[in-house]
């Protein structure tokens, strides 16, 4: 008899493989993040076609072949339908997904990381908070997330406003972390800042990002 394996989590990138399958990469609460395959997930009416897009957030039953897991059913609860329909928006999602990807590891506590991806998506669906400030909040606090936040700099004459965001932004819940906005000025100095913080911290270069500038 087979054993499964139930797991809550996030689609962050999906790969076709084959003629008729996909190849998901997920994140979970349980186990971090996981690859896993969708066998039959491109035949045309497979059930499981829909839940193997990125950015779906449910429960994934899974059970485990020789090298590799298999997913077996799917319950979604949420596939941020606005994010499909908003060009822009998908495309903010896509860096905070590779992001996720780039910081995460199988059988790590992702938990936060998973929150943090899902309240950051939820944000960028709400038209009351600019996409540029939901950015900058997503980048600092997965540096703080995982350890990486050095303080703020205090040589940089930043307004008091923006020195409290940043702390804030660094100590706050992840469930309240988009319960602000801020003026012109300090999301110009908060823009700085997370980008000075992602060069120095995360060195690394992201495609959806490049795709992002050229857009923004």
């Amino acid at each position: 008899m087979q054993d499964f394996i139930i797991v809550t989590g996030m689609i962050l990138k999906q790969t076709p493989i084959g003629e008729y399958d996909r190849r998901i990469c997920l994140l979970t609460k349980e186990r971090g993040k996981i690859a896993a395959f969708v066998k039959g997930s491109r035949r045309p009416g497979s059930r499981l076609c829909s839940a193997t897009n990125p950015f779906s957030f449910g429960t994934f039953k899974l059970y485990e072949g020789k090298s590799s897991y298999n997913v077996s059913d799917v319950d979604i609860q949420n596939y941020f339908e606005a994010l499909r329909t908003d060009y822009i928006g998908a495309c903010y999602g896509m860096y905070f997904a590779e992001l996720a990807d780039y910081y995460t590891r199988e059988n790590n506590d992702e938990r936060q990381m998973l929150g943090l991806l899902y309240q950051s998506l939820r944000a960028l669906c709400a038209p009351s908070i600019p996409n540029e400030l939901v950015r900058c909040v997503y980048e600092v606090k997965s540096i703080a997330v995982n350890g990486e936040f050095p303080g703020v700099r205090q040589d940089r004459g930043l307004e008091e406003s923006t020195v409290y965001a940043l702390e804030y932004i660094v100590a706050s819940s992840i469930e309240k972390l988009y319960t602000f906005t801020v003026t012109p000025r300090v999301l110009e100095q908060l823009q700085e800042e997370a980008r000075w913080y992602c060069g120095k911290i995360l060195g690394h270069e992201f495609k959806s990002l490049e795709i992002l500038k050229s857009l923004c």
